[in-house]
């Protein structure tokens, strides 16, 4: 493969999970699609947007501009979330900018979203005007384009690359007779000053749950073949047990599919690649994309001396834009065969968390409730 230099990585990991613009502190849990003025309050250019695509807005703010929800809605006075609620000049200046993307958009590119609060801010809360020289001689983590729409000379077929793979991870037979697990293990995130546990219960062909045991109560992501649901302490949301839909719920459904990926090429559909990319200084890699059931891009980095799968790379719909979650994979070890990858990091668009294995069970019975939708968290006795 060719090599080329590498871009040096600007790390943006914000302090909160969930940037709201305003809260209701009245609003029903477990809300589905709802509109953001039915569950927040003073709710101005926003509104009609499902809530989902609305806290992913909020994200998108929060990544574009490199600040975290406190930066618009807080500034330095502190308070709940009642005080999200209450506009500011932050807050004013915001919904004069999403005016200005959405006028932009509709009056020159039919209503596509090709201008967004990236385009101007690109990390930093004031847009630049001149583009700085670091920037300009840093390379890329990978090389490799932002969208893969055809097969790279010379390069291996997509079918090609998921075949080594499967085969790198255990093959077809291994891989059918891993019908479920569960494990344990620690995760350190955003919010966690040092590491915490986590449980994770999965069964074939795509059920998937994962509990983390949060200083602030258990912060649950559940998927039951079809549904799927996130339940999170009150301490660090107003809407503590939330059903998921549309690219949130394809997210979560790829995680419960990838827990089990034998049938991975027939889960992500239309497939392009492969094409050659460098991670780091010295990791040669292909890569591959995928549509999502929504349609969403799904790119795969498989090692190309291993065939191992390295990093996922996914995208969910905001009203401002797509977010991108990224997955990296690291440490595969053999479970009942087949390799596994047992410690892998999760970033989003306002955070990072890092999860590592320390016991997996292959092949044991799981209680059904595991997948059932979770009841809403309950806070840590006070000690």
């Amino acid at each position: 493969m060719t090599r080329r230099p590498n871009r040096a990585w600007n790390v943006l990991l914000a302090t909160a999970a969930l940037c709201l613009s305003s809260v209701a502190w009245g609003a029903a849990q477990g809300t589905v699609q709802r509109p953001a003025e039915a569950v927040f309050k003073n709710v101005q250019v926003l509104k009609g947007v499902p809530v989902d695509e609305f806290l992913g807005s909020m994200g998108f703010i929060s990544n574009a501009l490199a600040v975290n929800c406190t930066y618009c809605h807080l500034g330095d006075g502190g308070g709940g979330w009642d005080e999200y609620a209450k506009d500011n000049p932050k807050k004013l200046m915001a919904r004069t900018m999403i005016v200005m993307v959405n006028t932009i958009n509709k009056t020159h590119f039919g209503g596509r979203k090709v201008v967004t609060c990236v385009t101007c801010h690109n990390g930093s809360n004031v847009p630049a005007t001149v583009r700085k020289l670091d920037a300009v001689y840093n390379t890329p983590t990978t090389d490799e384009p932002g969208t893969i729409t055809r097969q790279a000379p010379g390069s291996p077929t997509a079918e090609q690359v998921l075949d080594k793979y499967l085969a790198a991870i255990g093959g077809a037979d291994r891989l059918a007779k891993l019908m479920s697990w569960t494990a344990k293990g620690t995760y350190i995130g955003y919010a966690e000053a040092q590491t915490v546990p986590v449980e994770i219960y999965a069964k074939a062909p795509a059920q998937f749950t994962r509990i983390i045991r949060t200083f602030d109560g258990a912060s649950a992501s559940v998927f039951d073949g079809r549904n799927g649901w996130t339940s999170i302490p009150e301490a660090e949301t107003p809407i503590p047990l939330r059903q998921l839909a549309g690219s949130e719920l394809d997210a979560q459904r790829l995680d419960a599919q990838m827990a089990f990926p034998g049938n991975i090429k027939q889960y992500l559909t239309g497939w392009q690649g492969s094409v050659p990319a460098v991670l780091g200084d010295d990791k040669d890699l292909y890569v591959v994309q995928g549509n999502s059931p929504s349609g969403l891009p799904v790119k795969l980095y498989f090692d190309a001396e291993t065939g191992l799968l390295v990093r996922q790379v996914r995208f969910t719909e905001a009203f401002l834009g797509r977010n991108m979650q990224q997955v990296d994979y690291d440490d595969y070890r053999e479970v009942a065969g087949v390799k596994i990858p047992f410690k892998w990091t999760l970033g989003w668009q306002s955070g990072q968390g890092r999860y590592e294995l320390t016991d997996v069970q292959p092949n044991v019975t799981i209680d059904a409730a595991r997948f059932a939708q979770p009841a809403p968290p309950v806070a840590p006795a006070a000690k």
